[in-house]
């Protein structure tokens, strides 16, 4: 099995890749900056995921080479604050990394995923299901995503392929770093990545003739604080 992992550099793909390269798992990362994981299981291409023409045409590549059977979309961008405060190329990243990258990704692999039952795992967010003040972009572009998994499931379930879509809450990555709000550690109000990769590692180890395609999860705990 190879998987294909968007953001590999730190948080949930970083963790995920650490993973499943720990159950013999052949895993290909895209990232901005390097991972710094050292494994003849593991090959890292640093390339911004804003060029949509480079990265389809390094993926093009790669497929001539490997035989893809999952792929994570993992890799996300969040812009927080009132929705009159983003610029365009806040706007745009959002809208390229957390939505057209994905649609990208899963347009280049579906046909051979329809051939040998390929698995789909989209790291959406809980916000695509809620209304987001402070987040109304971001959010728009994870609902879209849940959206886009949803109907390719809808697509290509009858040759096989699984799509899942994993809806956390507060996870301790890099992605609140342009937040104004964290969450309150000493209450142990945010997720970890290494759990969202445990969650990941047993969707894609579950038997065939079902697919999981949504999972929402919470911390038992829920505050936030100022930063």
């Amino acid at each position: 099995m190879t998987a294909v992992i968007t953001g590999t550099s730190s948080g949930i793909g970083k963790s995920t890749a650490l993973l499943l390269i720990e159950n013999n798992i052949e895993v290909i990362g895209f990232s901005r900056t390097p991972s710094e994981i050292q494994n003849p299981l593991f090959k890292e291409y640093l390339i911004d995921l804003t060029d949509l023409k480079a990265f389809e045409k390094l993926i093009r590549e790669i497929k001539k080479e490997k035989k893809i059977s999952v792929i994570v979309n993992n890799a996300g961008c969040g812009y927080y604050g009132l929705h009159e405060e983003l610029n365009a190329s806040m706007i745009h990243e959002m809208v390229t990394v957390n939505l057209e990258v994905p649609m990208l990704l899963t347009s280049i692999f579906l046909r051979d995923f329809k051939k040998n039952k390929g698995q789909i795992i989209n790291i959406s967010s809980v916000t695509a299901k809620e209304i987001n003040p402070h987040g109304a972009a971001y959010g728009a572009t994870k609902a879209g995503l849940t959206s886009f998994g949803s109907s390719i499931f809808a697509e290509a379930r009858k040759y096989g392929v699984r799509v899942t879509n994993i809806h956390p809450e507060m996870t301790d990555t890099d992605l609140y770093r342009n937040a104004d709000f964290e969450a309150d550690t000493e209450f142990g109000c945010s997720l970890t990545s290494s759990l969202i990769a445990k969650t990941i590692l047993n969707i894609l180890k579950s038997p065939e003739g079902f697919s999981v395609n949504d999972i929402t999860i919470n911390p038992q705990y829920h505050r936030l604080k100022r930063k």
